[in-house]
């Protein structure tokens, strides 16, 4: 018979052996198939052609981006309609100038300086164009979201960068 002393020398083995011998019983939780897995996360819809040249007024805009997923340029006017813009630098707007495409299409550009202009803006297959008194003007999306919408239009001459930020002080003008 063993002593009560004997028993406690083996009781730290005994316990390492069991705890290993149950750690090499667990079995692994099967890897779910590929399709149950979780789909990755949406990019932010960011198009950032900042670093490329300017393109000639003379050359057509191709008709889509790109760099934009179908789903986000079909999403993109949801960023920018109905929303007051404030210029925050541009190469020809004066800053404080405010942009707002409303959803039926009128364009309302209201300079610090001026009286209020309405013109027209459309989106079609990653195209913006904007209408000013009876002129289109083919408009790039450089970026856009939350913070930020930066375009630049191809005016006769060169074309003008606008960087835009919310303006959510402002109340949206009536068409």
């Amino acid at each position: 018979m063993t002593s009560p002393a004997t028993n406690h020398r083996f009781a730290p083995a005994l316990l390492v052996a069991m705890t290993l011998a149950l750690a090499a019983c667990k079995a692994q939780a099967p890897t779910p198939p590929a399709e149950a897995q979780a789909p990755p996360a949406t990019p932010q819809v960011t198009a950032d052609t900042s670093a490329q040249p300017a393109r000639s007024t003379d050359a057509p805009l191709p008709s889509e981006d790109a760099s934009l997923a179908p789903a986000a340029t079909a999403a993109l006017p949801a960023a920018f309609v109905d929303k007051v813009w404030k210029v925050g630098k541009s190469s020809a707007v004066e800053p404080g100038t405010t942009y707002t495409f409303l959803a039926d299409g009128t364009l309302v550009i209201d300079s610090p300086n001026g009286t209020p202009m309405h013109g027209r803006w459309s989106y079609d297959k990653g195209a913006l164009v904007m209408v000013e008194e009876g002129i289109s003007y083919p408009t790039e999306i450089i970026a856009i979201d939350a913070t930020q919408f930066h375009i630049r239009s191809h005016n006769p001459g060169e074309p003008v960068d606008i960087e835009l930020v919310p303006a959510p002080d402002q109340p949206l003008p009536k068409p």
